[in-house]
């Protein structure tokens, strides 16, 4: 696949996620994945799998009753790595959160091998969470 084509795959999960379209993510992601959360809160570390991935992804949507979201800002696609810029919002037990973030992916065969989230104030998202 080629920078474009990854761009277009991202785009499409992030579309899938801010849906709550659980069977295209899995469709998206390799069985092997790992997606990393920076930070040292309650829903930071590692996943390993694409099972572990969309239950990470659902606990976002538990935890705020739905509100999550992911929204795009741009998306910059190499044929090593894709970026998104986005903006996260949602609100968990009174408290609100708006604030960018990125994510590195790494496309491998088609589909999402990997990703990296990066916070503007890893401090804050680890608060949001608990």
């Amino acid at each position: 696949m080629g920078s474009a084509d990854n761009v277009e795959l991202v785009r499409r999960g992030y579309e899938a996620f801010n849906s709550g379209d659980m069977a295209t993510l899995s469709e998206i992601f390799a069985e092997d994945a790992v997606w990393h959360v920076a930070g040292s809160g309650v829903l930071s570390g590692t996943k390993q799998g694409r099972d572990a991935i969309l239950a990470y992804f659902g606990e976002l949507g538990a935890r705020t009753q739905g509100n999550f979201q992911a929204q795009v800002q741009d998306i910059v696609g190499g044929d090593g790595h894709t970026v998104a810029i986005q903006q996260t919002v949602a609100e968990n037990n009174g408290k609100s959160l708006d604030m960018g973030s990125v994510i590195a992916f790494v496309v491998r065969d088609g589909k999402i091998a990997e990703g990296r989230e990066y916070f503007e104030d890893t401090a804050k998202s680890d608060d949001f969470w608990t």
